[in-house]
């Protein structure tokens, strides 16, 4: 399902450069819609576009949160942030 709100957080997400993060809380700020982090985080969760940089989305507690839509996975995206430069992820540094 494609929404104005969707491609919105899907536009701010490909725009962050290698290296560094956005919160869910920020991208959902900078898609316009300032309270939906939730909305962000679950978008995320379920894409099937490829080559999206989800991975550069983290928690507003500096932890990485879930990726693939699995919080198990949560080792793996902060493994991916770290070879991208990214020094410390709150709880896997």
């Amino acid at each position: 399902m494609k929404t104005a709100f969707r491609e919105k957080v899907f536009e701010v997400v490909r725009k962050i450069p290698r290296g560094e993060c956005l919160t869910y809380r920020e991208v959902a700020r900078r898609a316009g819609s300032p309270r939906a982090c939730r909305a962000v985080g679950n978008i995320l969760a379920t894409h099937k576009e490829s080559g999206l940089p989800c991975h550069r989305v983290i928690r507003s507690d500096g932890t990485a949160g879930g990726y693939k839509g699995k919080i198990s996975l949560s080792r793996v995206k902060a493994d991916m942030l770290a070879k991208e430069g990214m020094k410390c992820i709150k709880g896997f540094s």
